[in-house]
């Protein structure tokens, strides 16, 4: 047995503000801090989605189409969710619709992963097997136009941990965990761990030693659609890579291969932004995650060296229809968004306060305006609440997997979105976050943070036990 150990976490107001925002936003005249101040002085509501938004507080909360939704948008995201929830079945065990698994995979459908369209978690010991999360791989060196993750011989970008029939999965993998220590200012201890990624039996013979190995949970699929349609030229502006208002806070755009016509685009999805559109990221994941070929990904995802699973890959044609495909897009775009709880408890406004102090809201952004799309009126012109700039943020060496990814370093993460957040225990069944669900807690989420936000962290580690209390009472209610 061949068995790879990494460990790439060493420790070492009003109605007039909005408006002029907008109007800044659609003419595009406003410089980067410029925009981002003007984003920041607009009003909060509990309207998180705009008018996509919809009063949810339960285990499906997550689950719901927009609540402006017309008719025919409702038949078709209810389609669309039976092909999200498919449970795909290997090539020509069935004679239907969900033909083609495989030959190496992750799940077996969308759901496997994104349960309740929540958040993903990691396995909590190495003897449980990943459900919800996945390990990317690398080596160092870039080989497109557009500089993406050069691929480990014989294995790819991915480890496959399943496969059908006879034939081999990549690899096993494993989870470890390390335990630290940490102390707030006040002297109350708190406690913070991260993963080891063990690799076991591996079928293809042992990885090079350069190998770059990043662990990912499934993000929630709340909001994707107004996330889209934040024009390009937003997050162009808010990018402030040379840092020139001197703030500290350097965020960037990842340019990437667009999907449909091959020319660069600007990246919104995935944990390293390194996705550009919906239609893009569902494409990947039934490919890559599934192993269901598609037309915009028709070859399988096995390496040459895989003998097996090459000869189990042979059919006619793709195994997800460009209709199935369309429908999946429709679903993950008219996902609603659950609306703020306790927004004008006092508390919680408090919170706010307390979160646009510490400075989170200067990645974290509150508020964004969706731009124009004629097939989606509903989703054109929303002001949305997201708490993200989908821009790449040098997050210190604690959170660095090491693993570049495109533009994005081995530093660099997107600004997640925290709305849902609060929701977390009821529609996913724990409160594990970051891109490894290592953080217990949103207050270990917080712990974490370095590089650009590591004022924020400082002062939050600094703060009276009530201040620290306000902000968590104001992100739970988001």
């Amino acid at each position: 047995m061949t068995t790879v150990v990494k460990d790439p976490h060493p420790f070492p107001s009003t109605l007039l503000i909005a408006a002029v925002a907008i109007a800044l936003i659609a003419i595009g005249c406003a410089p980067a801090n410029e925009l981002r101040h003007d984003l920041l002085r607009m009003s909060l509501t509990e309207n998180l989605g705009g008018d996509t938004t919809r009063p949810l507080a339960t285990s499906e909360a997550f689950t719901f189409v927009a609540a402006n939704a017309s008719d025919a948008t409702r038949a078709s995201f209810a389609r669309g969710n039976e092909v999200f929830n498919r449970s795909w079945q290997p090539l020509g065990s069935v004679a239907t619709e969900s033909d083609g698994l495989g030959p190496i995979f992750n799940g077996v459908s969308c759901g496997d992963c994104h349960v309740n369209n929540g958040r993903g978690r990691a396995p909590a010991s190495p003897e449980i097997s990943p459900q919800s999360t996945l390990v990317r791989i690398s080596v160092p060196g870039k080989t497109t136009k557009f500089d993406g993750p050069e691929p480990v011989p014989h294995y790819g970008t991915q480890i496959q941990d399943r496969a059908i029939g006879n034939v081999p999965r990549e690899a096993r993998v494993h989870f470890h965990w390390r335990e630290s220590t940490g102390t707030f200012a006040d002297g109350t201890r708190y406690q913070l761990r991260r993963p080891l990624i063990e690799l076991s039996d591996l079928e293809f013979g042992p990885m090079p030693g350069e190998t770059l190995f990043s662990a990912r949970v499934a993000n929630p699929l709340i909001g994707l659609g107004l996330l889209e349609l934040i024009p390009d030229q937003t997050l162009t502006q808010l990018a402030d890579p040379d840092d020139r208002d001197g703030d500290g806070i350097s965020g960037r755009t990842n340019i990437i291969p667009d999907f449909v016509d091959g020319d660069s685009a600007v990246g919104r999805f995935g944990w390293k932004a390194n996705i550009a559109s919906l239609v893009g990221q569902n494409a990947a994941a039934a490919r890559d995650d599934i192993g269901i070929t598609n037309v915009m990904l028709p070859d399988e995802n096995c390496t040459p060296a895989q003998v097996a699973c090459n000869g189990a890959a042979i059919h006619d044609g793709v195994e997800m229809s460009a209709e199935a495909l369309k429908l999946l897009t429709i679903y993950t775009r008219w996902i609603a968004v659950p609306r703020q709880r306790g927004a004008t408890g006092a508390d919680v406004v408090r919170g706010f306060e307390v979160f646009l102090t510490l400075g989170c809201g200067d990645c974290h952004i509150p508020t964004l305006v969706t731009g124009e799309d004629s097939g989606a009126p509903e989703l054109s012109g929303q002001v949305i609440h997201p708490f993200t700039d989908l821009l790449l943020h040098d997050m210190g060496e604690d959170l660095a997997d090491g693993r570049p990814d495109f533009l994005a370093t081995g530093r660099e993460w997107r600004t997640p979105p925290l709305w849902g957040i609060g929701l977390t225990a009821k529609v996913s069944g724990h409160t594990e976050f970051l891109h490894d669900g290592r953080a217990r807690s949103v207050q270990e989420a917080i712990l974490w943070h370095g590089g650009e936000a590591q004022r924020s962290r400082d002062e939050y580690r600094n703060s009276a036990v009530q201040q620290r209390a306000l902000l968590l009472k104001f992100l739970n209610s988001l």
